[in-house]
């Protein structure tokens, strides 16, 4: 079966365009839907919930940048998330949620029996939401749990809640990556993440670019890597006063642990890794677009004012 990737970015949607993604939504035509930017109304929002909430083979959904931008929108997904059962990867940075909107989404996030990946980023987070996403890392391994977070530049969030989630991240069962990146943390949580990184069974990627780190959180994460296990393959200390001297030192060990042969554990049966799928990740300024897809396109124009549609078997 051939499903359409329908991508649309800063334009704005008509109902008749809404209609045509509702379409391929429901009729299982639809495996990457991204209206990232979009503007259109609350009740064509709505359709679009519920077309997600219909469709059995959507894997990767991109609302970032203000798409859900108030709290009935985010109950609306809510709704559609707690329906879907295929949903994978969901992206939402930039989206002025506040701790109410991730309190009505929370349900449906912990609950989802797919989902994996989820950006939260630049949301206008707090501690109350902080601590419903540390639910979200079951320490158990009975239930799949996020294996990607993204909680770029939330600055709400306090040290106090930070150390929290430090600990949740230690004993989660699942979790890959972990991007922090423009978060005002600061050298107490560095050490404290630098303790959940060599408590980790699973953490390989960890980004902490511009979160006011200095040589000494850089020096406690030396010592973890050259002295201790640990799956860490990948730590970004860009944009902080930390020398580029450690930076390298660090990165040399990282990179000798990979010659290794070091690996992970496998993807939870029945889920393709989420990096196949993923468009470029939101990064606060200064911005570093990068892709990690694989998904074999042909573009195409068709139906959704200038969306690419690029068709892929599954």
């Amino acid at each position: 079966m051939l499903a359409a990737s329908i991508q649309v970015s800063g334009e704005p949607l008509s109902a008749a365009e809404v209609q045509d993604i509702c379409d391929r939504l429901r009729e299982d035509g639809v495996r990457l839907l991204s209206v990232r930017g979009c503007r259109l109304s609350d009740r064509d929002f709505g359709r679009v919930c519920r077309g997600v909430a219909a469709s059995r083979c959507l894997v990767q959904l991109n609302l970032n940048l203000g798409v859900v931008s108030s709290i009935g929108r985010a109950r609306h997904l809510a709704d559609a998330l707690a329906a879907n059962r295929s949903l994978q990867t969901l992206f939402l940075h930039g989206s002025p949620l506040l701790d109410a909107g991730l309190e009505a989404l929370n349900p449906a996030l912990a609950a989802h029996p797919a989902l994996v990946c989820l950006d939260l980023g630049d949301c206008l987070l707090g501690d109350a939401a902080l601590a419903l996403i540390c639910g979200m890392l079951p320490p158990d391994g009975a239930k799949s749990g996020l294996r990607e977070l993204t909680l770029s530049a939330n600055p709400r969030i306090t040290t106090k809640a930070w150390a929290r989630f430090s600990v949740a991240v230690a004993h989660s069962s699942q979790l890959r990556v972990l991007n922090l990146d423009y978060n005002p943390l600061g050298d107490q949580i560095a050490a404290m993440l630098a303790v959940a990184v060599a408590s980790s069974r699973t953490l390989e990627v960890l980004d902490l670019e511009g979160t006011g780190l200095t040589n000494q959180s850089a020096q406690v994460f030396l010592d973890m890597v050259e002295n201790y296990p640990t799956c860490l393959r990948v730590l970004v200390l860009a944009e902080n006063e930390v020398s580029s001297e450690l930076q390298q030192q660090i990165s040399d060990l990282l990179s000798e642990g990979e010659e290794d042969g070091r690996e992970g554990p496998p993807p939870p049966p029945g889920h393709a890794p989420s990096s196949a799928l993923q468009p470029i990740r939101e990064k606060p300024l200064p911005w570093l677009p990068h892709s990690n897809s694989s998904l074999p396109t042909v573009m195409l124009t068709s139906g959704v004012g200038e969306s690419l549609l690029a068709e892929a078997e599954i």
